[in-house]
Protein backbone atom coordinates (compact mmCIF):
# COMPACT_ATOMS: atom_id res chain seq x y z
CA UNK A 1 0.00 0.00 0.00
CA UNK A 2 1.11 3.45 -0.68
CA UNK A 3 0.54 5.37 2.57
CA UNK A 4 0.95 9.03 2.00
CA UNK A 5 4.00 10.70 2.21
CA UNK A 6 4.40 14.39 3.57
CA UNK A 7 7.54 16.33 3.85
CA UNK A 8 8.38 17.16 7.45
CA UNK A 9 10.99 19.96 6.09
CA UNK A 10 7.94 21.38 4.44
CA UNK A 11 6.74 22.22 8.01
CA UNK A 12 10.31 23.47 9.62
CA UNK A 13 10.63 26.16 6.15
CA UNK A 14 9.83 28.67 7.61
CA UNK A 15 7.19 29.50 4.48
CA UNK A 16 3.81 30.00 5.89
CA UNK A 17 2.17 28.94 2.86
CA UNK A 18 4.46 25.57 2.59
CA UNK A 19 3.21 25.04 6.79
CA UNK A 20 0.20 24.99 6.00
CA UNK A 21 -0.46 23.00 3.33
CA UNK A 22 1.66 20.05 5.75
CA UNK A 23 -0.52 20.49 8.02
CA UNK A 24 -3.20 19.75 6.07
CA UNK A 25 -1.86 17.06 4.56
CA UNK A 26 -0.89 15.21 7.71
CA UNK A 27 -4.19 15.72 9.28
CA UNK A 28 -5.77 14.97 5.84
CA UNK A 29 -3.70 11.35 6.08
CA UNK A 30 -4.67 10.76 9.99
CA UNK A 31 -8.36 10.96 9.30
CA UNK A 32 -8.16 9.20 6.40
CA UNK A 33 -5.54 6.80 6.80
CA UNK A 34 -4.24 7.05 10.42
CA UNK A 35 -0.41 6.21 9.23
CA UNK A 36 2.13 8.52 7.33
CA UNK A 37 5.26 8.10 5.57
CA UNK A 38 7.59 10.98 6.72
CA UNK A 39 10.97 12.07 4.75
CA UNK A 40 13.36 14.54 6.22
CA UNK A 41 12.59 13.45 9.46
CA UNK A 42 15.64 14.86 11.01
CA UNK A 43 17.12 11.13 12.38
CA UNK A 44 20.72 11.08 10.95
CA UNK A 45 20.79 8.20 8.17
CA UNK A 46 23.92 7.11 10.65
CA UNK A 47 22.44 6.73 13.79
CA UNK A 48 19.72 4.48 12.37
CA UNK A 49 22.47 2.14 10.88
CA UNK A 50 24.34 2.06 14.34
CA UNK A 51 21.10 1.61 16.09
CA UNK A 52 20.36 -1.70 13.82
CA UNK A 53 23.89 -3.00 14.06
CA UNK A 54 23.84 -2.90 18.05
CA UNK A 55 20.52 -4.13 18.65
CA UNK A 56 21.23 -7.22 16.51
CA UNK A 57 24.64 -7.74 18.72
CA UNK A 58 22.42 -7.41 22.00
CA UNK A 59 19.50 -10.30 20.72
CA UNK A 60 22.32 -12.23 19.07
CA UNK A 61 23.62 -12.49 22.99
CA UNK A 62 23.07 -16.24 24.81
CA UNK A 63 19.63 -16.12 26.54
CA UNK A 64 21.07 -15.86 29.82
CA UNK A 65 22.68 -13.03 29.39
CA UNK A 66 19.87 -11.52 28.00
CA UNK A 67 17.78 -12.52 31.00
CA UNK A 68 20.11 -10.69 33.41
CA UNK A 69 18.87 -7.55 31.74
CA UNK A 70 15.31 -8.42 32.18
CA UNK A 71 13.93 -6.27 35.85
CA UNK A 72 10.91 -7.62 37.42
CA UNK A 73 8.82 -5.07 38.95
CA UNK A 74 9.38 -2.61 35.31
CA UNK A 75 6.44 -4.05 33.83
CA UNK A 76 8.41 -4.13 30.58
CA UNK A 77 9.01 -0.62 30.35
CA UNK A 78 12.96 -0.40 30.90
CA UNK A 79 15.15 -3.21 29.42
CA UNK A 80 14.62 -6.83 28.59
CA UNK A 81 11.48 -8.35 28.14
CA UNK A 82 11.98 -12.20 26.84
CA UNK A 83 9.94 -13.93 23.99
CA UNK A 84 6.26 -14.80 24.35
CA UNK A 85 5.82 -12.38 27.28
CA UNK A 86 4.20 -9.80 25.75
CA UNK A 87 -0.03 -10.26 24.14
CA UNK A 88 -2.27 -8.05 22.29
CA UNK A 89 -5.42 -6.69 24.23
CA UNK A 90 -7.87 -8.76 24.03
CA UNK A 91 -5.91 -11.93 22.73
CA UNK A 92 -4.67 -15.07 24.71
CA UNK A 93 -1.73 -16.13 22.23
CA UNK A 94 1.78 -14.76 22.71
CA UNK A 95 3.56 -12.15 20.27
CA UNK A 96 6.51 -14.20 18.62
CA UNK A 97 9.14 -11.57 20.09
CA UNK A 98 11.59 -10.32 22.16
CA UNK A 99 12.30 -7.03 22.90
CA UNK A 100 14.32 -3.98 25.06
CA UNK A 101 13.29 -0.53 25.85
CA UNK A 102 14.89 2.34 27.07
CA UNK A 103 13.34 5.40 28.51
CA UNK A 104 13.23 8.44 29.69
CA UNK A 105 16.23 10.32 31.48
CA UNK A 106 14.39 13.65 33.04
CA UNK A 107 15.51 16.62 32.22
CA UNK A 108 15.18 20.22 34.30
CA UNK A 109 15.16 18.01 37.95
CA UNK A 110 11.60 17.20 37.24
CA UNK A 111 10.34 15.91 39.75
CA UNK A 112 6.80 15.28 39.12
CA UNK A 113 6.86 11.56 38.41
CA UNK A 114 9.50 8.84 39.28
CA UNK A 115 11.10 7.58 36.15
CA UNK A 116 12.70 4.02 36.62
CA UNK A 117 16.42 3.86 35.81
CA UNK A 118 17.91 2.55 32.42
CA UNK A 119 19.28 -0.48 32.30
CA UNK A 120 23.21 -0.43 31.40
CA UNK A 121 24.28 -3.21 28.53
CA UNK A 122 27.73 -4.22 29.84
CA UNK A 123 28.90 -6.35 26.69
CA UNK A 124 28.03 -3.81 24.04
CA UNK A 125 30.26 -0.38 25.36
CA UNK A 126 28.53 1.61 22.36
CA UNK A 127 25.23 0.54 22.88
CA UNK A 128 23.51 2.74 25.65
CA UNK A 129 25.44 6.02 23.77
CA UNK A 130 23.57 5.17 21.03
CA UNK A 131 20.01 4.24 22.51
CA UNK A 132 20.03 7.81 24.24
CA UNK A 133 21.22 9.83 21.09
CA UNK A 134 18.00 8.05 19.27
CA UNK A 135 15.47 8.38 21.83
CA UNK A 136 16.33 12.41 22.10
CA UNK A 137 16.36 12.32 17.82
CA UNK A 138 12.89 10.35 17.56
CA UNK A 139 11.46 12.98 20.20
CA UNK A 140 12.40 15.74 18.58
CA UNK A 141 11.05 14.81 15.67
CA UNK A 142 7.92 13.64 17.09
CA UNK A 143 7.22 17.12 19.08
CA UNK A 144 7.57 18.96 15.49
CA UNK A 145 4.96 16.24 14.06
CA UNK A 146 2.56 17.02 17.04
CA UNK A 147 3.21 21.01 16.65
CA UNK A 148 1.45 20.12 12.99
CA UNK A 149 -0.86 17.47 14.47
CA UNK A 150 -1.93 20.50 16.95
CA UNK A 151 -2.64 23.23 14.71
CA UNK A 152 -5.12 20.76 12.19
CA UNK A 153 -6.91 20.42 15.58
CA UNK A 154 -7.29 24.05 15.93
CA UNK A 155 -4.94 24.09 19.18
CA UNK A 156 -1.64 26.19 20.12
CA UNK A 157 0.53 24.84 17.58
CA UNK A 158 3.15 24.28 21.25
CA UNK A 159 0.19 22.48 22.48
CA UNK A 160 1.53 19.24 23.16
CA UNK A 161 5.19 20.99 24.03
CA UNK A 162 5.05 21.23 27.94
CA UNK A 163 3.31 17.33 28.14
CA UNK A 164 5.85 15.82 25.91
CA UNK A 165 9.17 17.66 27.43
CA UNK A 166 10.01 14.43 29.78
CA UNK A 167 7.50 12.77 29.10
CA UNK A 168 6.89 8.90 29.42
CA UNK A 169 8.25 7.60 25.68
CA UNK A 170 9.87 4.91 24.63
CA UNK A 171 12.34 3.33 22.16
CA UNK A 172 11.53 -0.15 21.70
CA UNK A 173 14.05 -2.48 20.03
CA UNK A 174 11.99 -5.46 18.73
CA UNK A 175 13.44 -9.12 17.42
CA UNK A 176 11.24 -11.49 16.00
CA UNK A 177 13.14 -14.76 15.78
CA UNK A 178 13.36 -17.15 12.93
CA UNK A 179 10.48 -19.60 12.40
CA UNK A 180 11.74 -23.03 13.90
CA UNK A 181 8.50 -25.14 13.89
CA UNK A 182 5.47 -24.94 11.81
CA UNK A 183 3.76 -22.04 13.60
CA UNK A 184 0.29 -22.16 14.95
CA UNK A 185 -0.71 -19.07 13.31
CA UNK A 186 0.67 -16.84 10.64
CA UNK A 187 0.95 -13.74 12.71
CA UNK A 188 4.13 -12.95 14.10
CA UNK A 189 2.45 -9.92 16.36
CA UNK A 190 -1.35 -9.75 16.58
CA UNK A 191 -3.59 -6.90 15.24
CA UNK A 192 -3.80 -3.87 17.77
CA UNK A 193 -3.58 0.02 18.28
CA UNK A 194 -0.76 1.56 19.77
CA UNK A 195 -1.27 2.98 23.23
CA UNK A 196 0.54 6.83 22.76
CA UNK A 197 0.17 9.53 21.36
CA UNK A 198 1.99 9.03 17.63
CA UNK A 199 4.76 5.99 16.81
CA UNK A 200 7.57 7.02 14.63
CA UNK A 201 8.77 3.45 12.94
CA UNK A 202 12.10 3.82 11.45
CA UNK A 203 12.29 1.09 8.70
CA UNK A 204 12.48 -2.76 9.61
CA UNK A 205 14.85 -5.31 8.62
CA UNK A 206 12.16 -7.40 6.61
CA UNK A 207 8.38 -6.66 6.08
CA UNK A 208 5.45 -7.87 7.44
CA UNK A 209 3.59 -4.76 8.77
CA UNK A 210 0.11 -4.44 7.63
CA UNK A 211 -2.45 -2.22 8.38
CA UNK A 212 -6.40 -2.47 8.59
CA UNK A 213 -7.85 -0.25 5.60
CA UNK A 214 -11.36 0.93 6.21
CA UNK A 215 -12.55 -1.30 4.09
CA UNK A 216 -11.35 -4.17 6.50
CA UNK A 217 -8.50 -5.27 4.26
CA UNK A 218 -5.34 -6.25 5.43
CA UNK A 219 -2.52 -4.17 3.24
CA UNK A 220 1.17 -4.49 3.31
CA UNK A 221 2.60 -1.60 4.14
CA UNK A 222 6.76 -1.45 3.52
CA UNK A 223 9.04 1.59 4.43
CA UNK A 224 10.89 3.30 1.98
CA UNK A 225 14.22 4.11 1.99
CA UNK A 226 14.96 7.43 4.08
CA UNK A 227 11.89 7.75 5.19
CA UNK A 228 9.97 6.95 8.90
CA UNK A 229 6.53 5.52 9.55
CA UNK A 230 4.10 7.65 12.07
CA UNK A 231 0.85 6.41 12.95
CA UNK A 232 -1.63 7.76 15.44
CA UNK A 233 -2.08 5.77 18.80
CA UNK A 234 -4.94 5.58 21.13
CA UNK A 235 -4.19 8.19 23.23
CA UNK A 236 -4.35 10.80 20.45
CA UNK A 237 -7.86 9.21 18.91
CA UNK A 238 -9.45 9.69 22.66
CA UNK A 239 -8.25 13.38 22.91
CA UNK A 240 -9.57 14.12 19.72
CA UNK A 241 -12.87 11.80 20.14
CA UNK A 242 -11.57 9.39 16.84
CA UNK A 243 -11.45 12.66 14.50
CA UNK A 244 -7.99 10.97 14.38
CA UNK A 245 -8.20 7.77 14.13
CA UNK A 246 -5.60 4.69 15.81
CA UNK A 247 -5.26 2.43 13.24
CA UNK A 248 -5.59 -1.36 13.49
CA UNK A 249 -2.23 -3.07 12.55
CA UNK A 250 -0.06 -6.41 12.92
CA UNK A 251 3.08 -7.80 11.97
CA UNK A 252 2.84 -11.31 9.92
CA UNK A 253 5.08 -14.53 9.31
CA UNK A 254 7.30 -14.05 6.13
CA UNK A 255 7.12 -16.59 3.33
CA UNK A 256 8.11 -20.27 4.14
CA UNK A 257 11.99 -19.56 2.43
CA UNK A 258 12.05 -16.92 4.75
CA UNK A 259 11.73 -18.64 7.99
CA UNK A 260 15.25 -19.14 8.93
CA UNK A 261 15.44 -14.76 8.81
CA UNK A 262 15.56 -12.57 11.94
CA UNK A 263 12.89 -9.41 11.35
CA UNK A 264 13.72 -6.37 13.83
CA UNK A 265 12.08 -3.28 14.01
CA UNK A 266 12.75 0.24 16.02
CA UNK A 267 9.13 2.05 17.18
CA UNK A 268 9.34 5.30 19.14
CA UNK A 269 6.22 5.29 21.56
CA UNK A 270 6.00 8.97 21.99
CA UNK A 271 3.97 9.30 25.09
CA UNK A 272 3.13 12.79 27.17
CA UNK A 273 3.81 13.29 31.21
CA UNK A 274 1.20 10.78 33.01
CA UNK A 275 -0.88 14.19 34.56
CA UNK A 276 -1.55 15.03 30.76
CA UNK A 277 -5.82 14.93 30.45
CA UNK A 278 -6.84 12.78 27.51
CA UNK A 279 -10.48 14.19 28.14
CA UNK A 280 -11.69 14.64 24.64
CA UNK A 281 -11.20 18.22 23.09
CA UNK A 282 -14.18 20.56 23.11
CA UNK A 283 -13.71 21.63 19.55
CA UNK A 284 -14.24 17.88 18.59
CA UNK A 285 -17.41 17.15 20.34
CA UNK A 286 -20.63 18.38 18.13
CA UNK A 287 -24.12 17.38 18.56
CA UNK A 288 -23.01 14.79 15.61
CA UNK A 289 -19.94 13.64 16.73
CA UNK A 290 -20.75 12.84 20.40
CA UNK A 291 -18.36 12.43 23.79
CA UNK A 292 -17.03 9.07 23.11
CA UNK A 293 -14.53 8.55 26.33
CA UNK A 294 -14.92 9.10 29.92
CA UNK A 295 -12.15 11.56 31.23
CA UNK A 296 -8.71 9.90 32.28
CA UNK A 297 -5.23 10.80 32.69
CA UNK A 298 -2.35 9.60 30.42
CA UNK A 299 -1.16 7.69 33.30
CA UNK A 300 -4.08 6.15 34.00
CA UNK A 301 -4.78 4.84 30.51
CA UNK A 302 -1.28 3.82 30.22
CA UNK A 303 -1.63 1.64 33.43
CA UNK A 304 -5.13 0.02 32.12
CA UNK A 305 -3.30 -1.19 28.38
CA UNK A 306 -0.06 -2.37 30.24
CA UNK A 307 -2.64 -4.66 32.27
CA UNK A 308 -4.63 -5.71 29.27
CA UNK A 309 -1.65 -7.15 27.24
CA UNK A 310 0.14 -8.89 29.73
CA UNK A 311 3.27 -6.83 31.23
CA UNK A 312 1.56 -5.92 34.00
CA UNK A 313 -0.01 -7.04 36.48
Amino acid sequence: MSIPSVDLGEFLSGDPIRKNQFVQDIGKAYEEVGFVSVKNHGIPDELIADLYEYIQQFFSLPIIQKKQYEIKGLAGQRGYTSFGKEHAKGSEAPDLKEFFQYGQIARDHFTDEMYAENVSVKEIPDFDRTLAEAYRAFERSGTALLQAIALYLGLNEHYFDEFVYNGNSILRSIHYPPITTEPVSAIRAEQHEDINLITLLVGASADGLEILSKQDEWVAVTSLPEQIVVNVGDMLQRLTNNKLRSTTHRVVNPARQFWHTSRFSIPFFLHPKSGMSLRCLENCIDSIHLKLYDDATAGEYLDERLREIGLKS
